[in-house]
């Protein structure tokens, strides 16, 4: 296992990017479960890590987390080096890992003071970042509880406290929704969102997407250890020329209108033979008083199409837009592969 030679030791670079991983690959035997990763995360900002079981997630997140070291390049977390500075790292990051060890004769107060004390907490300080982890994560009413008497849900707010008890910059979250109910996973998508909105910087890995595309300022799809995309889900559906259907709801001549649609060049990005912008032929759908169709262009060119109409005589009495979703694009990105 070879590290990067070029990184320097003890360069703090200033900067609102929190996270980095710098060209990073990790290889166990012949597996290239991380090849060549490199994004970054802002200050803030919650970054969404997405792939199917084996991609490379676990792995590249236990290298932030200096658990493990890349075979080459390097990660920064504030700046600095996982690989030369990995003790200045974990002062400034905390971990929530897929699954955790707990304590089952300890209460949730004493297993959280244990971990405080390890991170050199003591006196007032202690006790103060005690009490707010506790109120924070929702545990303060069970302080007392043993370990082994908390729900699933009880038990994953703890290991957000464990995480968040030193009062970390950077927060990596490993699959943190797994096994919760709904209102669990609605509390802890709140939760982090707050996190982030007190400017720590958030990277989650997790399979329900629609929980990511919500909290998400950002996210990065990974398959078979290889980033293929990242970005605001917007952004990567126009890297993709995604398009999202249209429908018009139109009074009385919605044949018309269909046909109209079909055959104008106005620049309104309609995906077909006639449009501007070359695309496929659209199929223009009419289902009642409802015209339906897939369009390529922006809000504001959206905004043209519907003025366009009216000014041609047609009865617009509803517009409604069908944005691709976080998992169209994660289908649409990634092919099912594993390694």
């Amino acid at each position: 296992m070879i590290a990067n030679p070029t990184t320097t030791t003890g360069v703090h670079t200033q900067g609102e990017e929190t996270i980095e991983l710098r060209r990073l690959y990790r290889y166990f035997g012949k597996t290239k479960a991380v090849h060549d990763i490199s994004f970054s995360v802002a200050k803030g900002h919650v970054f969404g890590y997405i792939g199917p079981n084996g991609a490379g997630k676990t792995t590249s997140m236990r290298i932030l987390a200096t658990l493990d070291l890349p075979s080459f390049g390097d990660a920064f977390v504030d700046g600095f080096s996982v690989i030369n500075d990995p003790e200045l790292v974990r002062r400034r990051l905390g971990f929530m890992p897929d699954s955790f060890g707990t304590y089952r004769d300890v209460n949730c107060e004493e297993y959280l003071d244990f971990f405080a004390r390890a991170y050199g907490l003591v006196g007032r300080e202690r006790t103060e970042r005690l009490k707010w982890v506790l109120d924070f994560t929702g545990t303060i009413g069970m302080k007392d509880k043993p370990i082994r008497g908390l729900s699933k849900g009880m038990k994953q707010r703890l290991c957000l406290g464990r995480a968040l008890v030193h009062d970390p910059k950077v927060m990596i979250l490993d699959e943190p929704a797994a096994g919760l109910d709904p209102r669990a996973r609605i509390q802890l998508r709140k939760m982090i969102r707050e996190l982030a909105d007190r400017g720590k910087t958030i990277l989650i890995s997790s399979h329900i997407l629609t929980e990511l595309a919500e909290m998400c300022d950002s996210v990065g799809i990974i398959e078979q250890g290889q980033l293929l995309a990242t970005g605001s889900v917007e952004d990567i559906q126009r890297q993709r020329n995604q398009t999202r259907e249209i429908v018009i709801r139109i009074l009385d001549r919605a044949e018309e209108a269909a046909a109209a649609i079909q055959k104008s060049r106005h620049p309104h990005h309609i995906a077909g033979p006639e449009s501007d912008t070359g695309g496929q032929p659209a199929d223009v759908i009419v289902d009642g008083e409802l015209v339906r169709f897939e369009f390529e262009g922006d809000t504001r060119a959206q905004a043209e199409l519907v003025s366009w109409l009216v000014n041609q005589g047609f009865a617009i009495a509803e517009v409604t837009a069908h944005k691709k979703s976080l998992e169209d694009v994660f289908l649409q990105v990634t092919e099912g592969l594993v390694q």
